[in-house]
């Protein structure tokens, strides 16, 4: 054995202990990051704990459509395949870890003008080969594919928490939309009494055909905003079978069956003024964009180690017989070796430039990863201001609407008795009407708030007494 087999044998023994280990970057980042690194998936990676944060909701029927949603999403299918090709990826990674092993047989005749008579040799024989990973690339490249397998586990929960997000808006809005078209027919119902009781006035000389002409054209209008109310109700039903695949009798059915009085508002069982940093982190996307990190960072160390020596060892155990003239000559073969070593020598600069190149991308992974928890902060943010503010007006939108529903009641009565004008009648149903529908829209943002706060934090979230202890990420 030559001094350079020497050189390389001992290394690879000192690889076991780490010793020729090529050291990639930390997959850290400065203290923007939020306080858990690890980051849990939503609902601790649970589909059952998804579908019960819905439930715990006031409608049932939104947990129904959520689940019916997902189980029909292409986004959801797109995520769990990705899911799969990961997997695969991350097998093959770990499989250069360990030697290969191939099974190979042969059967050949021949004829040669030596001592050796003609005779048929057939043989059979186990053959390994071993890359022995003295720098760690292939480690590195197993890590790296470790991390891309969980980024794919937590973009399916992503993509289950936006379906979520995305069926309850629809539905909420639908909800708000059919009580809208409530407001908009007891606003045509009033507004064609009132052109009926004025035509019978005019009829009998008390109102001028003007007064007449009014009450048709509101009459008119109010019925048009009924019919354009109710159409675009229709438009979100298919919207939400469209969502769902639920067909649409059945799904109008089920509507018709549930219907509530007021917009359906989700009603947590506890007051959110701050989350903890931790709900931050189970968020999909911020722990893909960690996991993007962590996978740069193994590239990189795969890349430099590239540059260093490589080292193969080879062998084969087999059996072996030759057939001649009757008789059979049965050997058995085994081989270790060769032992080969590849040293870089010159490349023009191509593995320099691919370990610059892998660098740039974990540069770039580590700012994409600020800028997820800031973009998240951000949302968290929002959804909560948005809360705190439809929580604030919405006692005042119900005194507005109770106080403009009480004057155009007692304005309806005077113009009934010849008191009021229809102008003022008008006026009174105008501030009404505008009073009942932005009370139907605050409780529609509300809602609108609370789903963004649900996708804000990564798919819902636990009261902090009850928090239990953040779980691994796992694959559902």
């Amino acid at each position: 054995m030559n001094r350079t087999l020497r050189v390389a044998v001992a290394c690879a023994t000192a690889a076991g202990l780490s010793a020729c280990a090529v050291k990639a970057p930390a997959p850290q980042v400065d203290a923007q990051a939020p306080a858990q690194w690890q980051a849990p998936l939503p609902h601790n990676g649970s589909r059952a704990n998804l579908a019960t944060w819905w439930r715990q909701q006031t409608d049932t029927l939104l947990a129904e459509l959520i689940d019916a949603a997902q189980a029909v999403s292409p986004t959801v299918s797109s995520a769990a395949s990705r899911i799969a090709q990961s997997r695969a990826d991350q097998v093959a990674a770990g499989a250069a870890l360990v030697p290969n092993v191939d099974a190979a047989g042969s059967v050949s005749r021949a004829n040669q003008q030596s001592l050796t008579p003609m005779g048929t040799t057939s043989q059979a024989a186990l053959q390994a080969s071993w890359e022995i990973d003295l720098f760690g690339a292939n480690r590195a490249a197993r890590d790296a594919a470790q991390a891309r397998y969980q980024s794919a586990q937590a973009g399916w929960h992503d993509a289950r928490v936006s379906v979520a997000a995305e069926t309850a808006n629809q539905y909420f809005a639908l909800r708000a939309c059919q009580q809208l078209l409530d407001v908009a027919r007891q606003d045509a119902v009033s507004r064609a009494d009132t052109a009926r009781l004025t035509e019978l006035s005019a009829g009998a000389g008390f109102e001028s055909p003007a007064n007449l002409a009014l009450a048709r054209a509101s009459a008119a209008d109010g019925n048009s905003r009924y019919l354009a109310q109710r159409a675009s109700c229709d438009v979100n039903v298919k919207a939400l079978v469209a969502l769902t695949a639920m067909q649409e009798p059945e799904l109008r059915r089920r509507l018709a069956g549930n219907a509530k009085v007021d917009v359906p508002a989700i009603t947590p069982a506890f007051g959110v003024t701050e989350l903890p940093a931790q709900t931050l982190a189970q968020r999909p996307d911020v722990f893909t964009a960690e996991r993007e990190v962590a996978a740069a960072s193994a590239e990189v160390g795969s890349a430099r180690a590239q540059r260093y020596p490589r080292l193969t060892i080879s062998g084969a155990v087999g059996i072996a017989n030759f057939h001649s003239g009757g008789v059979n000559t049965k050997t058995d073969t085994w081989t270790i070796g060769p032992v080969s070593v590849s040293v870089p020598i010159f490349d023009a600069g191509r593995r320099r430039a691919n370990e610059d190149a892998a660098g740039a991308r974990y540069d770039a992974a580590v700012v994409s990863y600020r800028a997820t928890v800031r973009q998240a902060v951000s949302e968290v943010e929002q959804a909560m201001v948005n809360l705190d503010s439809t929580a604030q007006r919405t006692l005042d939108a119900g005194t507005a609407t109770q106080g403009y529903r009480t004057n155009f009641n007692a304005v309806e009565q005077r113009y009934k008795n010849g008191m009021a004008s229809l102008f003022e009648l008008e006026d009174a149903r105008r501030t009404r009407l505008a009073a009942e529908q932005n009370q139907v829209t605050l409780a529609r943002e509300r809602n609108a708030a609370w789903v963004a706060l649900y996708r804000a934090a990564g798919g819902g979230w636990t009261a902090p007494a009850a928090s239990a202890a953040p779980a691994s990420p796992a694959a559902n």
